[in-house]
């Protein structure tokens, strides 16, 4: 199992104004409960017409600008240096088994191509599964050193299921 923070990773909201028309990005964006990867681009439901658009490697860019251009009509926000990305690599059955242990979710609904945003040691955190062995955690930068602390605790502890 890895765990890694994923410095480079720029985040921006995108939320549609009242009759704005889906705009086409580069990914497909997803309904509730969905993720979706595109080239350079994934993106994430995060409420009603309301997505975080992530630039992976795109970290010092300003990426809120060109999606302002790439979205006209929809209100975008810069938010990299407002979270923090942790992700984790792991087989399957190791993802699913520290899964049960961090979150309140369960673990069998939450497959690949999923995010939701979910409480995580008093903190609100998005969870993104990736694919079968990779999911990423995105929480508030001011609590960066707690989410981190409290990933490591759990990995370290984690039994590696047969």
């Amino acid at each position: 199992m890895t765990l890694t923070e994923n410095a480079d990773l720029g985040l921006a909201s995108l939320a549609l104004r009242r009759g704005a028309a889906v705009p086409q990005i580069g990914v497909a964006l997803p309904g509730p409960g969905g993720w979706a990867e595109g080239s350079g681009i994934a993106a994430f439901w995060t409420g009603p017409e309301q997505w975080m658009v992530e630039f992976p490697g795109r970290a010092a860019a300003d990426v809120a600008g060109e999606l302002i251009a790439a979205a006209p009509g929809c209100s975008i926000t810069e938010q990299t240096d407002g979270f923090v990305a942790f992700e984790i690599t792991a087989s399957e059955p190791q993802l699913l088994a520290l899964l049960s242990r961090l979150v309140n979710i369960d673990p069998a609904r939450l497959g690949p191509g999923t995010a939701t945003r979910t409480g995580f040691h008093h903190m609100s955190v998005f969870v993104i599964r990736r694919a079968a062995d990779r999911l990423a955690l995105i929480g508030m930068r001011s609590a960066a050193g707690t989410i981190w602390h409290a990933l490591v605790e759990a990995a370290q502890r984690q039994e590696v299921p047969a």
